[in-house]
């Protein structure tokens, strides 16, 4: 299963799928639970794979779309302008290389740049460049040729970053780990589990970088009892972070998150996926967030509210073109997700939201 499980995310990594055009991901998640279920989709486009006839509904989501840009502006010598779609930071855009994914399917690559230093004052060379200051070049040498390219207004732009193992043993780095490791997650969760006590719905989202917008619908359409959130939350373990204050260390486990600033878990479910780690012996550390967000902001307010966790994957270097993680992380995390489902039953299940006795 661990092999298995790496294919599957490199394959993941390596589909252009920003938000509002998630199709590469939503073609390998429908390929891949095909037959291990009913498969279903909102007018959104998040997907899901249904299986088991009773008991409550247990959503397992990780969300489909990676930080991106599309395309806002075609200048008349054929550099691209850009507008973000998903959380950047200016500082780790520069002579990265990026891929257009033009109307047909085809992707040009390219990258971004900005007025080269040698033509910038000393103030402005010190300043972080901003995105509306950058633009792409694909080679293009007029807009007639970036029409011809096939190339138009809103087409979707992702980072291009090949799967890379790295030296230490595990180790990988790649682009779009959030949150590519939680739909490989979550498709091997619907592939491998047999829930005997609950209806296990595995689902992947759109839009979740742009706030969280597919969750609200996933949630109205597939109406979970619980719902278990799979992330790629950002690690915590790089100089200039506390090592005593670490919550999000590559090598240290599942990251079970109790609370960030768009959802405060259900205690009870959260307890119940720390006792199932500690029971089945699963590496894991606990997390308590002052910021970012996730799927579980939406599911915990949505219908009459969904008790929700989060299981992590923890990062380097998220919302870049090179993130890292190490594969026991992500092992861990898939196993503490089967454990949980193959436990949430009725009467567990419902003592997480019951407040009169």
């Amino acid at each position: 299963m661990h092999a298995k499980g790496l294919q599957l995310l490199e394959s993941l990594t390596q589909s252009h799928s920003v938000p509002g055009y998630e199709d590469e991901v939503r073609e390998i998640f429908v390929n891949e639970l095909r037959e291990h279920g009913e498969l279903g989709s909102d007018r959104n486009g998040s997907v899901w794979c249904r299986k088991g006839k009773a008991g409550p509904k247990v959503l397992v989501a990780g969300h489909m779309d990676e930080v991106g840009f599309r395309v806002q502006h075609i200048l008349p010598n054929g550099y691209l302008k850009m507008v973000p779609v998903g959380g950047w930071w200016g500082h780790t855009l520069l002579s990265q290389r990026v891929e257009v994914k033009n109307s047909h399917g085809v992707k040009i690559i390219g990258t971004i740049a900005s007025t080269p230093p040698h033509f910038l004052s000393e103030a402005e060379r010190s300043r972080v460049i901003e995105v509306p200051n950058m633009f792409v070049d694909i080679g293009a040498r007029s807009s007639k040729e970036v029409e011809d390219w096939g190339i138009h207004l809103g087409d979707p732009i992702a980072p291009w970053s090949p799967w890379t193992p790295m030296h230490q043993t595990g180790w990988y780095m790649t682009k779009a780990f959030d949150n590519r490791v939680g739909m490989a997650g979550a498709i091997q969760v619907g592939q491998v589990a047999t829930p005997l006590s609950c209806q296990l719905i595995t689902a992947g989202s759109v839009q979740e970088e742009v706030g969280l917008r597919g969750a609200k619908t996933l949630a109205q359409a597939t109406k979970p009892d619980v719902a278990i959130v799979l992330e790629g939350p950002p690690a915590d373990d790089t100089p200039g972070m506390p090592a005593s204050e670490g919550q999000g260390v590559l090598g240290g486990g599942v990251q079970i998150r109790l609370h960030d600033p768009s959802a405060i878990m259900n205690p009870r479910l959260a307890r119940f996926a720390i006792d199932m780690a500690r029971q089945e012996g699963i590496p894991h550390q606990v997390t308590v967030r002052s910021s970012g967000a996730t799927d579980a902001g939406s599911f915990t307010l949505a219908n009459e509210g969904i008790p929700s966790v989060v299981l992590g994957t923890p990062a380097r270097y998220i919302h870049s073109h090179n993130a890292i993680i190490c594969a026991a992380d992500y092992h861990a995390m898939v196993a503490l997700t089967m454990a949980m489902v193959n436990h949430l039953d009725e009467e567990t299940v419902a003592g997480f939201t019951k407040f009169i006795q």
